[in-house]
């Protein structure tokens, strides 16, 4: 478990009814009650284990337009609008302030891969550069390693994840949202084909919609309900520093570091385009689907095989209402960082960043990312189960990605209209959960 992750108050008891249950209390889910409070929708948001205690709190905390996949890139100007007023909407100090992103590159072909991501990105007027060497070395301060070149976005942000999310699941108590630890959602309940409720570890919440946002243990959650959704987990390492002086404020991404500048003057650094993905019985099932993606980012992925086939191997897929279920048995999924990776990172920025030599390491830790396989997240209603809506897959872009993605969520609820056009982040967009989403509705 994180250190320094700070704490929310909980609810002690369940409510009978509210208007929507929120599954999952991560950065997507606390954005969605966030929201739907705006609203006047009355909400529940239940974690089986601690708010923000994944992935929500694990990530590196840039919050960037920078780079992103082109259907995300809309949503990510309204997400980093919504982050710019989010101190004041929750009254936090959350750590958020502009410092900029530079993607740094060693060749020319990567340059020019920027090149076509920004004539790409210049129809939505994005302030990002294309810099050649001279530029790069000028914004990476204190590197003496030469790049062919970087892209740069001044606009661009970041946060505190460990304090955010927290931070804005308060807010949400305080607006009148129920926030609930230690309270798994074990399934639905329908009346007449649609959503009528969920049963908890707790008992049971009367509601109309449902928000699935439960990240890496989303895939678990829909195919208890017949959903098959192609998702697997990347497992992420990262580091804090102490205090260094000198290196760029900016958020820096280079081929075999990362870097960016904490609020306390610290640095979180990890290896970057070095994720683990550890072989488990879903990489089996789901391997046509994300055989295009382990085709392109080979040299990204580190496969593994460990222990984590055989836990997940044993794990129940389906079960009752009224017995324990995998949400139960772990709470909060802490998995251990791979050391090996976390060296390589900080021996490959401290050959590029001097500043950074011997500098003491304070933390360290690791994530699962929930992974898609065209790396979009799903951002969807489920039109064969009236009332139910998933939100996931967000592909390691969830934290900078989250405000935004909770806005779409509450305006998918309400049926108002929506702050992107939803259509690149639909569940159905994925061939085999058309198919589960077919033989649903065939049954019903």
């Amino acid at each position: 478990m994180l250190s320094h992750l700070e704490n929310t108050d909980y609810d002690e008891s369940i409510p009978t009814r509210v208007d929507a249950v929120i599954i999952g209390g991560g950065i997507a889910g606390v954005s969605t009650a966030l929201a739907l409070l705006d609203k006047g929708v009355t909400v529940a948001v239940c974690e089986k284990g601690r708010v923000g205690a994944e992935q929500s709190s694990r990530n590196w905390g840039w919050v960037r337009v920078m780079g992103r996949h082109p259907d995300e890139i809309g949503l990510g100007i309204e997400s980093l609008k919504l982050w710019r007023g989010m101190e004041r909407r929750i009254d936090a100090d959350i750590g958020f302030r502009q410092a900029g992103t530079v993607w740094a590159f060693d060749t020319d072909r990567e340059l020019q891969e920027a090149a076509m991501w920004l004539e790409h990105a210049r129809t939505w007027q994005i302030d990002t550069r294309l810099l050649d060497t001279a530029g790069a070395a000028d914004v990476i301060k204190g590197s003496v390693r030469r790049f062919a070149g970087a892209l740069h976005t001044p606009s661009d942000c970041c946060a505190e994840p460990e304090r955010a999310v927290p931070a804005m699941a308060r807010a949400a108590r305080r607006g009148g949202a129920h926030i609930l630890g230690h309270c798994a959602v074990r399934g639905i309940e329908k009346t007449a084909g649609r959503i009528s409720g969920v049963v908890t570890e707790r008992g049971s919440i009367a509601c109309q919609s449902v928000v699935l946002a439960g990240g890496a243990w989303s895939r678990l959650f829909c195919g208890s309900l017949g959903i098959d959704l192609p998702q697997l987990k990347l497992l992420s390492s990262v580091l804090r520093t102490a205090p260094v002086d000198g290196p760029a404020d900016c958020a820096v991404g280079a081929s075999n570091f990362s870097f960016r500048r904490r609020q306390d003057g610290g640095f979180t650094v990890s290896r970057r385009n070095a994720s683990i993905a550890e072989i488990v019985p879903d990489s089996v099932r789901l391997f046509s689907d994300f055989m295009p993606a382990l085709r392109t980012s080979f040299r990204e992925m580190r496969l593994r095989v460990g222990r984590r086939f055989i836990d997940e191997w044993r794990m129940k897929r389906q079960w009752k209402l009224d017995e324990k279920t995998p949400f139960e048995e772990v709470r909060v999924l802490d998995p251990l960082p791979t050391q090996a990776l976390l060296r390589e990172g900080m021996e490959n920025l401290a050959q590029a960043v001097p500043a950074f030599r011997g500098v003491a390491v304070q933390e360290r830790w690791a994530g699962l990312i929930d992974a898609t396989p065209d790396t979009v997240p799903v951002l969807s209603s489920v039109e064969t189960l009236p009332g139910f809506h998933i939100a996931t897959g967000f592909s390691g872009h969830g934290f900078g990605l989250g405000p935004g993605a909770g806005r779409l969520m509450a305006d998918l609820v309400t049926g108002d209209r929506p702050i992107v056009d939803p259509t690149p982040f639909a569940l159905g967009r994925f061939a085999r959960s058309r198919n589960s989403l077919g033989k649903m509705e065939t049954r019903a």
